[in-house]
């Protein structure tokens, strides 16, 4: 069995902002067993985290944004890819600004700065993604598809092309992350010419130029077009006497396929585990390899998801009567019948669904199904009771919901069916505010997931 994996000490990389032109300061760290990658935005009042999943991906124009609330972080595919490269399953990624530095535009100095440090064995077990079977993500209407298929070792291949007499059709390999130091980590990102201004349009690339970028020259435009767009960029306005790259030699011939290969690494480790597998990635993009790479988590979280164990003929841990103690809920809003287990971190309670309940006069009369708003407000009381349980005098709080993140809905929920709900408290109360994850399951199968946030108030 492999061993997790995290730096000796810690490194920090300085640098340029690709979108926000910011001067940016990015320290990576070692972290414990089981951490993950983690990343902190050191600037922000109470230096909220964000953990490196997909679940968290909000964005992919030329680069990969995650953000949870209202916390964002982008560009962070080239330092993930290293550190996935290098087996590191555990660092906290401290960052003062909304987005990574993007140095010389690869991962080439996370690769020196992680070989500097070294690479510490933990105890723990790596868990790995097993591919056992073709997975295959094609984006709607785009040619851009990703295959896994299943091996022994994670490789990567990658084909791209674009309509451009510099760069048509490139196809680059990586056998083996042995080599990811040579062949991948060097390969510096791209643009065109002709995307410059759209861009800029875009409130993006405000950090962007020749030393962070190949930049494609292949469609001709006037000189005086190009120092506009020199201006537009705060630079120096570049020869272009002939198509190619206006900066420099390439690395490589196919240094662009390289690159996208290296986004293809980095974004797929947002499934927060190794791969065992091997990627075939045509046309690639961040949004078709992030959107691989949350199918890919939500299949994880089904199968790690277990049912709550019980009983049918298991005495409640609490009845509706013991509920209605706790919550200031009645009928119809009361979505909780009994609790069948309870600890000081945990809940698992039960809803049985009846046609008799009001909400399917309307939702929907020739097909009723359980709204999704009220498997929430079922979790959220669910979460209530769990924080109540240990409060004296639970009867003079009540339990407000504040936010929700993640919701994820996978099967209808029906008249006749039984909802078995689990809650887990994330952290621990503070200021009356409580941090839960809760599960729905219908016949054994997850139906609902969600991240809640509510605050505990005393009646007045």
């Amino acid at each position: 069995m492999s061993k997790q994996k995290t730096l000796k000490s810690s490194f920090t990389l300085k640098g340029k902002g690709l979108h926000t032109g910011l001067e940016i300061e990015l320290t990576l760290k070692p972290a414990p067993d089981n951490f993950g990658r983690v990343i902190k935005r050191v600037d922000l009042e109470g230096q909220p985290e964000i953990p490196a999943l997909a679940d968290y991906v909000s964005g992919t124009t030329r680069g990969t944004v995650i953000q949870k609330g209202d916390i964002r972080i982008s560009t962070v595919e080239h330092a993930l890819a290293a550190l996935y490269a290098f087996g590191i399953d555990n660092c906290l990624m401290e960052v003062n600004a909304p987005e990574f530095p993007i140095l010389d535009g690869s991962a080439k100095f996370y690769v020196e700065k992680i070989k500097e440090v070294g690479i510490e064995v933990q105890q723990a077990e790596k868990d790995f993604f097993v591919v056992t079977k073709k997975i295959t993500y094609q984006m709607p209407d785009s040619k851009s598809t990703i295959t896994i298929l299943p091996d022994d070792n994670f490789s990567v291949q990658v084909l791209i092309g674009y309509d451009s007499p510099i760069l048509s059709n490139q196809f680059a390999v990586l056998d083996s992350m042995d080599d990811f130091e040579k062949e991948a980590a060097p390969c510096r990102t791209f643009v065109f010419v002709r995307e410059i201004e759209p861009l800029l349009k875009m409130n993006l690339i405000k950090g962007g130029d020749l030393n962070n970028a190949l930049v494609i020259y292949d469609k001709e435009i006037s000189e005086v077009e190009l120092q506009r767009l020199a201006d537009m960029m705060h630079q120096p306005c570049p020869k272009a006497n002939k198509f190619g790259y206006l900066n420099t030699e390439l690395l490589f011939d196919n240094e662009p396929a390289r690159h996208k290969m290296l986004d293809v690494i980095g974004d797929l480790s947002l499934i927060g585990k190794p791969i065992k597998g091997r990627v075939i990635a045509s046309y690639p993009g961040h949004t078709t390899n992030t959107a691989l790479a949350k199918q890919i988590r939500n299949d994880i979280k089904r199968l790690e998801v277990s049912h709550p164990k019980y009983s049918i003929y298991q005495e409640s841990v609490l009845d509706v009567n013991d509920i209605k103690k706790m919550l200031p809920h009645r009928y119809p809003f009361l979505l909780v019948d009994k609790v069948m287990e309870i600890t000081d971190k945990s809940i698992v309670t039960i809803k049985n669904v009846s046609f008799n309940e009001m909400q399917f006069i309307g939702h929907f009369p020739e097909e009723p199904i359980m709204p999704g708003v009220l498997l929430l407000e079922a979790m959220a009381q669910s979460g209530g009771i769990l924080v109540l349980n240990g409060v004296e005098n639970p009867e003079l709080y009540s339990t407000y919901l504040l936010k929700m993140d993640n919701v994820r809905f996978y099967q209808k929920v029906k008249p006749g069916d039984t909802v078995v709900m689990r809650v887990n408290l994330v952290t621990e109360m503070r200021h009356g505010i409580a941090h839960i994850k809760g599960y729905t399951f219908v016949k054994g199968d997850l139906a609902c997931e969600a991240e809640l946030t509510a605050q505990i108030i005393k009646n007045k």
